[in-house]
């Protein structure tokens, strides 16, 4: 039973083995980028590096924001050392110099290949600066992520219907380019997107303890639980028109379960709102329950999706494994019922048994039904990266610790 606090102890042994020993030493050795500078843009299952593959601003940006968060629990791995490297390069070439913000895509030398200011991706940044501000100490990143912030502000920000609108040109004027990835629509709004800013606007007000930030940090909440849930059945609509009109039936069990607990860290960063922090930690018990009752197999893997007829993805992506580690365990917290804590330790045990990769290192990108791994899927490309395997490990290592 989980409550022994030898089983307690092993779990955590394991989680902070599988961080430093797989994870960070995988990104930390593997991935740099010694022609050109940074980090690789792609290699495949078996560790080919694609030299020339494009360089993504999440890539990048998350890459900073783990080693960042790392070097905060273990001050003494080295990690600040890969940080300031993603700093720096961040800085030099995705850093847009004329019309502020950064570009969404480089090419393998560091040449702006796609430069729209998508949203995520700025959220991304605003996140990652905030933490890596906490680690190195440096003034600079917090006021590079407050003007980022002022820049969503004044150019995504819907002044009519709130929320943020997804993409706008390099100069921050409209565009009809609004889709994140292939997998997306090209819609104004979109439930990812919103997500992403609320947890960057929550780590930016640990370090900017800003009015402005603190307001939108509270309505952005408020959208989300008005707007983005879906009140009949606690999942996430994910995909909107300006006026929050819904355009998809789809149900990401992975992003569920995520927002589940973001959404708590977000109301607790807020302190004195003791009336929306109640209403959050009722709606995000509600969703873990959706979560639990619907998406988990058998075996303890999270599906990837599904719809008003069923599951639509029978795959198990790796991220959604990691964000219902955290999540189950979060509403295990919140509530005290075993069933949680049981579900989260179920991940911990799904992702040891057919998401680790101990051959190849990292995580696999996805395994079939059966528990197989997606061989031609990468290990690293512009969305294989360490943030959601990296910071589920540290956040169970904090909350295993309390």
């Amino acid at each position: 039973m989980l409550s022994e606090q030898v089983n307690k102890t092993a779990w955590l042994e394991q989680i902070e083995d599988e961080l430093n020993d797989n994870i960070m030493r995988f990104w930390g050795e593997r991935t740099l980028d010694e022609t050109f500078g940074g980090f690789i843009g792609e290699m495949d299952h078996l560790g080919k590096i694609n030299n020339k593959a494009a360089k993504s601003l999440v890539l990048n940006a998350r890459i900073l924001w783990t080693f960042s968060a790392a070097h905060r629990v273990y001050p003494n791995a080295g990690y600040l050392r890969m940080a300031d490297r993603a700093y720096a390069y961040l800085q030099k070439v995705f850093m847009d110099s004329e019309f502020g913000g950064l570009y969404w895509m480089v090419d393998y030398t560091g040449q702006p290949i796609q430069d729209k200011k998508q949203v995520y991706g700025q959220a991304f940044v605003i996140y990652a600066l905030s933490e890596y501000h906490l680690a190195s100490g440096r003034p600079e990143p917090v006021k590079q992520a407050a003007q980022l912030f002022e820049l969503l502000e004044k150019h995504s920000y819907d002044t009519v219907h709130q929320g943020y609108i997804e993409a706008l040109a390099r100069d921050w004027q409209v565009t009809d380019d609004l889709t994140l990835s292939d997998k997306d629509l090209n819609e104004k709004k979109s439930m990812n997107t919103h997500l992403h800013v609320l947890e960057a606007y929550t780590n930016l007000y640990r370090v900017w303890k800003s009015e402005a930030l603190k307001q939108k940090l509270t309505e952005l909440i408020e959208v989300t639980l008005e707007h983005i849930i879906n009140a009949e059945n606690a999942h996430f609509h994910l995909f909107f028109d300006e006026e929050w009109h819904v355009k998809s039936t789809h149900i990401s069990y992975g992003h569920d379960i995520e927002g589940s607990w973001l959404l708590m860290e977000a109301a607790e960063m807020l302190e004195d709102n003791p009336a929306l922090l109640e209403r959050v930690k009722q709606v995000a018990i509600a969703m873990a329950e959706g979560v639990l009752a619907e998406g988990v197999d058998t075996d303890g893997g999270l599906w990837n999706e599904a719809d008003e007829h069923g599951l639509t993805d029978t795959n198990k992506d790796w991220w959604p494994q990691a964000e219902a580690m955290v999540g189950f365990y979060n509403a295990y917290q919140l509530t005290g019922d075993l069933k949680f804590v049981e579900a989260s330790r179920s991940s911990w045990e799904f992702i040891r048994r057919f998401i680790s990769d101990p051959v190849h290192g990292e995580w696999h990108l996805a395994v079939r039904q059966d528990g197989s791994p997606l061989t031609h899927e990468p290990k690293v490309s512009a969305w294989k990266c360490p943030y959601h395997n990296g910071r589920a490990c540290l956040e169970m290592i904090a909350r295993l610790n309390k």
